[in-house]
């Protein structure tokens, strides 16, 4: 029996310690040997943890336990939890997860007596990578590509940190769409990457137009990145380019670009070029326009909509 408490912002890399420790279960029994809870009560986690597998050998039990991080328990519920995680059966192990939304900067407070608690089992952080942290990014995508046959240049390296940024599964996703791309070679080149991966220029061009309320240039824009990309992936990275041009925006004045470049993750050249070409734009679009394409994104998802592109060019354009 071992316990793991991991914590942290970035989702790809907790997801990937996961599938490792999924590695020791029986994969003719998956499904009942690999369990997850959502903060469940009180109660109700001392019977998890008390449980004991089936005939199919060993367990993995994942509990999200965000929410706990926030509360405060009585030391009586404290010692209880400690009895339990040492009584626990040996052939389960155990995941405490805390993951906190990515870039929000936040982190569990070590204060706390559950923290404390927790930390004496396997902890782990998992933060971002800051893309001014090069070295360490690099050394990243450098894994991922490995484990799927690709290797780099060094130009194909640096654009792939330059376009695509420092988010990792986002990142992963893109090096599956080359591999494809390049095959039967294996070396990501500068030229694979801007021909393939949708880049913050792909999108300035349309924003600019967007934002400038040039609708049928944007329009133009917009039905020309769907020559090449699906809608969701279009509206996935046009959110995470808002979110951090609504940050960029809204710091401009007040921050360094090499402290913008820490809040969004962006390389700090990239940054210094946004701050430029967000020169003329109203941050109060930028907020309304990402709230649309939520409420967009949330229809797709939840099954609202049929007509995904039209739903997007709406929220866009309305």
């Amino acid at each position: 029996m071992a316990v793991y408490f991991f914590y942290g912002e970035e989702d790809y890399n907790i997801e990937q310690e996961i599938e490792n420790l999924k590695k020791g279960l029986d994969k003719n029994f998956l499904e009942m040997s690999y369990k997850t809870y959502d903060n469940p009560k009180f109660s109700d986690l001392i019977s998890i943890l008390y449980s004991q597998p089936m005939m199919f050998g060993k367990m993995l039990i994942v509990i999200n336990c965000l929410e706990y991080l926030s509360k405060t328990f009585e030391d009586k519920e404290i010692k209880e939890l400690e009895k339990a995680l040492e009584n626990s059966s040996q052939n389960i192990d155990f995941v405490f997860l805390a993951q906190f939304v990515r870039d929000s900067g936040k982190k569990p407070d070590s204060r706390k007596k559950l923290f404390k608690l927790l930390a004496k089992h396997n902890p782990k952080e998992f933060p971002t990578i800051p893309t001014y942290k090069t070295a360490e990014l690099e050394a990243a995508i450098v894994k991922i590509g490995k484990s799927k046959g690709l290797k780099f240049d060094k130009s194909g390296l640096n654009a792939i940190i330059t376009q695509i940024g420092n988010n990792l599964r986002q990142i992963d996703k893109e090096l599956d769409k080359l591999k494809v791309f390049i095959y039967p070679k294996d070396t990501v080149t500068l030229e694979n990457v801007k021909e393939i991966c949708i880049s913050n220029e792909d999108l300035f061009a349309f924003s600019d137009y967007l934002m400038l309320n040039e609708k049928d240039k944007a329009l133009l824009e917009y039905r020309k990145l769907l020559d090449t990309k699906y809608p969701l992936e279009i509206l996935s990275v046009l959110q995470t380019m808002l979110r951090r041009w609504i940050i960029i925006k809204s710091k401009a004045k007040k921050l360094t670009p090499f402290e913008i470049a820490k809040l969004t993750g962006l390389h700090e050249y990239v940054v210094k070029l946004n701050i430029q070409k967000l020169k003329n734009t109203n941050l109060k679009d930028l907020v309304r326009l990402k709230r649309s394409l939520t409420d967009c994104e949330y229809k797709i998802k939840s099954g609202q909509i049929a007509d995904i592109e039209k739903e997007i060019e709406n929220a866009l354009f309305r």
